[in-house]
């Protein structure tokens, strides 16, 4: 992927990665669209960063992903990345009230969204590259987020067949993989002690410069490449 003189979507675009991604693009001589449920948030980042594009979209709702298409096809229709980086993990129990509640909600922002954008986005003349971001814990499970874990296996899955499809349309399929960031995922204040947003969108983009298309870092790049017995240790480590 060249790193500049792109038109990007990256969805979830107002915070955390998506913001790391953001800056970084812009930086980097991109124009970038972002997308997201807080309006608050969206012009927040507009306010910092006067050259993004925002657009109000819930991605958990069919219609508003049909509806951001539309409204991308119809305005920018030279868009040639996306990003699909939006995600939900919620830190919960099968015995909780609200289980299935939240499971649904991640079910949909963190797998049939993707898949719906990019079997939309595909039909774009000038895409040429799909980053899908996954999670370290597509290779191990944190038994206290069960379905984000889940949803993200299925994600890196889906994401190797749809490298393979897209070859004959000449889109390049990459995947970022991060581990545990300082972040709100989940929750404010539960990864406070991880590493800075910062530091792994430098490494991921040195990682594009060189031309790959699984980008990892620290946990992630230990798991996407770990034997059985390394990933049934760090299981168990992760839920004594």
């Amino acid at each position: 992927m060249k790193l500049s003189n792109n038109k990007i979507l990256i969805t979830g675009g107002a915070s955390g990665i998506g913001l790391g991604l953001t800056e970084r693009f812009i930086q980097e001589n991109n124009t970038v669209i972002i997308c997201g449920r807080r309006e608050t948030a969206l012009r927040e980042v507009k306010d910092k960063f006067p050259s993004v594009i925002i657009k109000v979209s819930d991605l958990s709702v069919e219609a508003d992903r049909i509806e951001l298409y539309n409204w991308v096809s119809e305005n920018h229709s030279d868009l040639n990345v996306l990003i699909n980086n939006a995600g939900v993990q919620n830190w919960m129990n099968i015995s909780d009230n609200d289980f299935y509640k939240k499971a649904e909600e991640e079910v949909n922002t963190n797998v049939l969204a993707p898949i719906h954008l990019t079997t939309q986005f595909i039909n774009l003349k000038k895409l040429d590259t799909i980053i899908n971001v996954t999670s370290g814990l597509a290779f191990v499970q944190l038994s206290k987020v069960p379905v984000y874990c889940a949803t993200k296996s299925f994600f890196h899955s889906f994401t190797l067949s749809l490298r393979h499809i897209l070859k004959s349309k000449n889109i390049e399929v990459i995947e970022m993989i991060p581990p545990a960031l300082n972040t709100d995922l989940g929750g404010k204040g539960l990864h406070d002690g991880q590493p800075l947003v910062s530091d792994f969108v430098n490494a991921v983009f040195q990682q594009m410069n060189e031309g790959k298309t699984e980008l990892t870092f620290g946990f992630s790049k230990v798991m996407a490449k770990a034997t059985p017995d390394i990933i049934s240790a760090t299981y168990n480590k992760m839920n004594p």
